[in-house]
């Protein structure tokens, strides 16, 4: 028998933690009507008590309140199953009502660890955000965004000149990093993705893949008249003039797929789509 952690499969064995049964669950759900009706479904089926009390949280919507249920609920370590009530759902299970209960202490658990963005601004503010999707920079004028590129103290780019750049997560490649012609990453592969939107210089750069250790800074060029915003996931940032991104261990989210439904699963199709 096999359970899954933050990096692929391991194999249960003498010394592995051996997780607790899901006896009660709490349910949050979005404002859509569609959401909403699912919410009064599982009520009617099961006995929903509040998340401080709960050994599973439920998650109705689409993709983007299943990420902002994921940062809203880090610090409490509860494990979150999402079940699809918006449209595509790549981060969600199917909704399904009944047999609720077994699916919830059938599914694998899946470790996501999210970016923390540093960005300090023109006028010398620092703020701080994590990201489980991308961390994502991008221009706020007609011109090209000057970025310098440095990882892990070496600069690799001395002017990248593009709409913006992004650090994404294994999670997050499939989102706006693929949109931009980004690679999707295996959940497991202990990488993150760099990748460019709409590079003008250098030319043929296409992005690169960095190990999930690196430290990537970003240097705004001219941020006075080439000004540039940078964004963890939903949190965002105006006026930025330098971004510093690295990968956190000590807030990992807990995440429930159902075993046919995996989140390495997706992924991997999703690089043979017709």
């Amino acid at each position: 028998m096999n359970r899954r952690d933050g990096y692929g499969l391991k194999p249960d064995g003498p010394g592995m933690e051996i997780q607790p049964a899901i006896r009660k669950i709490a349910c949050v759900a979005s404002d859509s009507p569609k959401a909403r009706d699912g919410f009064e479904q599982l009520a009617e089926r099961y006995d929903l008590v509040p998340v401080k009390e709960a050994d599973a949280l439920v998650a109705l919507g689409g993709d983007g309140f299943m990420l902002q249920t994921v940062h809203d609920y880090l610090d409490t370590g509860i494990p979150i199953y999402g079940m699809n009530r918006g449209t595509i759902g790549f981060l969600l299970n199917r909704f399904k009502p009944d047999g609720l209960m077994e699916r919830l202490n059938l599914a694998h658990r899946v470790l996501l660890n999210p970016l923390v963005m540093t960005a300090e601004t023109i006028g010398g503010r620092t703020s701080s955000a994590l990201a489980f999707n991308e961390v994502a920079l991008h221009r706020y004028s007609q011109q090209s965004a000057n970025i310098r590129v440095s990882i892990n103290g070496r600069e690799r780019l001395d002017r990248l000149v593009c709409d913006g750049v992004m650090v994404a997560t294994p999670a997050g490649s499939t989102a706006y990093n693929l949109s931009a012609h980004g690679p999707i990453i295996p959940i497991g592969s202990n990488v993150l993705a760099l990748t460019p939107v709409s590079p003008f210089r250098p030319r043929r750069w296409n992005g690169a893949l960095l190990p999930h250790s690196a430290v990537v800074e970003f240097e705004i060029l001219d941020p006075e008249h080439r000004p540039v915003g940078a964004a963890a996931d939903s949190f965002e940032v105006r006026g930025v003039v330098r971004v510093r991104v690295v990968e956190d261990h000590s807030r990992p989210a807990l995440v429930l797929f159902d075993p046919d439904h995996s989140l390495e699963e997706r992924i991997f199709n999703e690089q043979f789509v017709h």
